[in-house]
């Protein structure tokens, strides 16, 4: 009687049931087809390896082919080859493991530790939630595919992510009213806006991510959209200025291409690709993975969610579940903010809830999260299939949600209003959040990463400067603005008395970032420039000095793309600013 035929077998575990194929590097459910147990046993089925197609022959030992749907004769055993082509099951551990022909008393190969087999099984199904329902799917069969609808990024976007770069990908909830049982929420008639709106940034070496909510009501402008009609010509939508951010979805036929332009706008960051979700996606995907927990610091009940729940934690799934996400009137100030707060928290019970060993090792729940993942998405024409999820997938799941950041766009309210409606970037803290973003800076303190900084930033900044006078400059644009060169080295002669300094045209090639290479006896002069450009220390390389038209050794300042004008501080931000509100994926957060 196999595992399958009792339901659980004392010593197998169903989670081992996910085996790597080594032909194909990629996880393979293995599973027989089970009936219900008789009480008169049956002849014995052959081996799913024994198993033949039904309509061709099976080759045997040295070649032979044997006649489809033969089995092999009772009493009799077939030589098998040491090794197999593709593992069996896994048992327990504990149980014995029955050793291959040809290789007994050999020590039994080393198992994968528990946290590499669950990065293996899930393909990064901890990444975040949309991205981990499809993610956990892709060793799933190739009709996943159909279920994922794709439009056109209408060229906004990067082209897609890299597994050598940080990955920035645009999450979308719409509002719109479509699916079973949606149409009793609110206006059954939206056009689908951008109700909520989530840009994932994942840190380039995987540590750290950053969640960054942006409110739907945030006052920004909307630029012109080059946008794919039905029939495959493009029409540009004409942009809007000082409008809510939730219309540059939906209104006026945009698309979600237009919500990335939108955003690259807004915060200097270009989105590697987008995501979009309806209500349905919150009711499949909680549903799949049995519900998820979360805590209430007080009685809720709001009649336009039809939210009611008592203080404490619960468990919630479908309906529930897209209830709670939608509640605005019974938590915080009873606006967008506040809401967006509880969403953060939902989406941390639901990763939470994903990387739970309840989830990883129910083959049952995998897939049914393949399923609701897949279908429950809409994504840009760069990330349209399983396989393309799956890297991503594998990619996001290095991630501990330690170190996942969720966070808001900082605002305030709209000083043009006298009834509050909507709001406006606040000026002092937002510029500082987007910088950290497009700068790679994590939101939470990962120590080694810290430490390599501050050991960077000890070793090259401190020691002597010497005076403005005695430093020595060329100054190359190697991606600024043009004339970027020129303003630096005015700005330095006549505002920082550094005379000795020269303009050398442009850079052999772009730089994302300003650097100032100089050889060892110029570190002084280096630290004196540094100090003056606001350099930090990982911007400093040192190398080897050139030769000014004076014939004498100079250092090289090469302008990056990261310049923004002559005496602008270079050094990106450390941490987050004061008040700005956060939270990370690995702790519960109560509604209140």
């Amino acid at each position: 009687m196999d595992a399958q035929g009792r339901g659980r077998a004392d010593d197998i575990d169903p989670a081992d049931q996910w085996v790597r194929n080594p032909n194909t590097g990629e996880y393979e459910l293995r599973l027989g087809t089970s009936a219900p147990q008789s009480g008169v046993p049956s002849p014995r089925r052959p081996r799913p390896s024994e198993a033949a197609p039904p309509a061709r022959g099976r080759r045997g030992e040295g070649g032979r082919t044997e006649p489809a749907g033969r089995a092999q004769t009772p009493g009799r055993s077939r030589p098998e080859t040491p090794g197999r082509a593709v593992p069996p099951q896994r048992r327990r551990r504990g149980a014995p493991e029955e050793p291959l022909p040809g290789r007994r008393g050999r020590r039994p190969a080393k198992k994968a530790s528990k946290s590499k087999k669950v990065l293996l099984w899930t393909g990064g199904a901890m990444a975040f939630v949309l991205v981990a329902g499809a993610g956990a799917g892709y060793f799933y069969i190739e009709h996943l595919n159909d279920n994922i609808a794709s439009v056109s990024d209408d060229g906004a976007s990067t082209g897609g992510f890299s597994k050598d770069k940080a990955i920035n990908i645009l999450l979308i909830g719409t509002d719109k009213r479509t699916g079973k049982g949606n149409a009793n929420y609110g206006d059954a008639g939206s056009v689908g806006h951008a109700d909520t709106t989530i840009l994932l940034h994942v840190s380039k070496d995987r540590s750290n991510a950053t969640a960054l909510s942006i409110p739907r009501d945030l006052i920004t402008d909307i630029p012109d959209c080059p946008t794919t009609q039905a029939d495959g010509t493009q029409k540009i939508i004409p942009g809007t200025q000082q409008v809510r951010f939730n219309t540059s979805l939906g209104q006026d036929g945009r698309t979600p291409s237009c919500t990335m332009r939108t955003v690259t706008e807004l915060t200097g960051v270009k989105p590697d690709n987008f995501m979009v979700a309806d209500f349905n996606a919150v009711k499949t995907l909680t549903s799949a993975v049995g519900g998820v927990e979360v805590c209430v610091g007080k009685d809720l009940d709001d009649p336009d969610s039809h939210l009611k729940l008592s203080k404490g934690m619960h468990t919630i799934e479908g309906e529930q579940a897209l209830a709670f996400v939608r509640t605005r009137h019974a938590v915080g100030f009873g606006g967008d903010l506040s809401r967006i707060g509880l969403q953060q928290q939902f989406l941390s019970a639901l990763m939470r809830k994903l990387k739970s060993n309840d989830t990883l090792t129910s083959p049952s729940k995998m897939l049914d999260l393949a399923e609701a993942g897949t279908k429950a998405l809409t994504v840009d024409s760069q990330l349209d299939s399983i396989g393309k999820l799956k890297d991503l997938g594998l990619e996001l799941g290095k991630l501990n949600t330690k170190n996942l950041t969720f966070t808001t766009v900082p605002v305030i309210d709209n000083p043009a209003e006298k009834v509050k409606a909507t709001v406006v970037l606040n000026e002092s803290t937002a510029p500082q959040v987007f910088d950290m973003i497009r700068n790679d800076v994590s939101f939470t303190a990962v120590k080694e990463q810290k430490k390599k900084e501050a050991a960077a930033v000890a070793a090259r900044l401190k020691g002597t400067k010497a005076p403005a006078s005695d430093v020595r400059v060329r100054i190359l644009n190697g991606g600024a603005v043009a004339g970027s060169a020129q303003e630096t080295l005015s700005w330095l002669q006549n505002e920082e008395g550094v005379t000795k300094s020269e303009n050398a045209g442009n850079a052999p090639a772009p730089l994302a970032k300003t650097t100032l290479e100089y050889a060892p006896d110029q570190a002084d002069q280096a630290r004196r420039l540094a100090d003056l450009m606001g350099l930090s220390g990982s911007a400093m390389k040192p190398g080897e000095s050139v030769t000014n038209d004076q014939g004498l050794p100079a250092m090289t300042l090469t302008l990056g793309k990261d310049f923004e004008g002559a005496g602008v501080p270079l050094t990106a931000p450390t941490k987050a600013p004061e008040g700005v509100q956060k939270s990370t994926a690995d702790k519960v957060e109560c509604a209140k």
